[in-house]
């Protein structure tokens, strides 16, 4: 008998069950407008088709963000200093992460709140092949219902709160700062958060980024029908539905629905719901900032921006803060 996955033991496990991704489902069908929850988009095919959408050329965004980490690493470790707890959220695939774990001085641990519980064992075991010295203690979770973190067994001078990829854009204003609040009581009073931010910039270059010409954004996100499907039976008809992305200027965000490409009635848990033609289901938002409304939201939340870094062309932003 082969010896026992040491990452499985420690993985803390609080991945949605069926009744509750059924609850969240019907909870927004019957809602008007109509909406899905943009966290069901991550399983496993949902991972791996986001990190394909990462290397389409339209989507500036993962490449922008990785050049700047790359170049100003040695400004965030500076910050952070040695023996640092790494806490992030929203791990993906785990290529932002490596940079950190390189860049940073003697990490003490890795808590990477995925959940996608493919994607995070997936990134959990590439990364402890290569950063032996770093204790791995994931999380299959959603970050915006943080359950209680697990100690590592060295301790930390600090946390550092890793938040990359524009994620925090997804969420309404209230949201976000619900999450920064939460950030703010998880990384203590010694603690920091370096947060990605997607820049307010050309709408069209933004537009494009959500509707690349391959299709794989569609793919992706006709995939979340895919996924409930077969996970709480509803009978979603994938060519019954088109992906729409577009750029609102002036709540400056990206609003993705999928369009109901005729009548017709749809079915979950015993429910029925029809659908008109034309009709738009919510599914994502994408918030782009500017320097003054990602402070006052930091602010609200009890954090102030200790350091600021751009991308050339204001393309992508990181941000760190600490407790105010």
């Amino acid at each position: 008998m082969g010896s026992a996955d040491p990452l499985l033991e420690g993985l803390v496990d609080h991945r949605p069950d069926r009744a509750t991704i059924t609850a969240d489902v019907l909870a927004g069908l019957s809602a008007r407008p109509r909406a899905l929850p943009s966290k069901y988009f991550y399983d496993a095919r949902g991972s791996a088709l986001f990190e394909c959408i990462t290397r389409q050329p339209e989507y500036y965004l993962t490449r922008a963000e990785l050049e700047l980490l790359s170049r100003v690493l040695p400004e965030i470790a500076a910050h952070a200093g040695p023996r640092v707890r790494v806490v992030e959220y929203g791990s993906g695939s785990g290529r932002k992460t490596r940079l950190l774990l390189q860049g940073l001085d003697d990490v003490v641990a890795y808590t990477p709140v995925e959940i996608s519980r493919t994607a995070l064992l997936d990134s959990i075991r590439a990364l402890a092949v290569d950063f032996p010295a770093v204790e791995m203690l994931p999380v299959c979770a959603d970050f915006t219902a943080l359950p209680a973190l697990p100690p590592p067994r060295r301790a930390a001078r600090r946390t550092l709160l890793f938040f990359p990829g524009s994620t925090l854009g997804n969420f309404t204003e209230a949201a976000a700062v619900a999450i920064l609040r939460g950030m703010r009581q998880a990384m203590g009073e010694e603690g920091l958060a370096l947060i990605g931010i997607d820049l307010d910039k050309d709408p069209g270059l933004i537009e494009a980024a959500y509707n690349d010409a391959a299709g794989v954004t569609a793919d992706f996100t006709l995939n979340l029908l895919a996924r409930l499907n077969r996970e709480i039976g509803s009978d979603f008809d994938l060519s019954c539905f088109a992906h729409r992305a577009r750029y609102v200027v002036p709540w400056r965000r990206i609003e993705t629905s999928l369009v109901s490409r005729r009548a017709q009635v749809v079915h979950v848990a015993g429910h029925a719901f029809a659908f008109e033609h034309g009709e738009a289901m919510h599914v994502e938002y994408s918030h782009k900032y500017d320097d003054a409304q990602f402070a006052a939201m930091a602010a609200t939340a009890g954090l102030r921006v200790a350091a600021a870094w751009d991308a050339p062309a204001r393309m992508f932003g990181l941000r760190l803060l600490r407790p105010d």
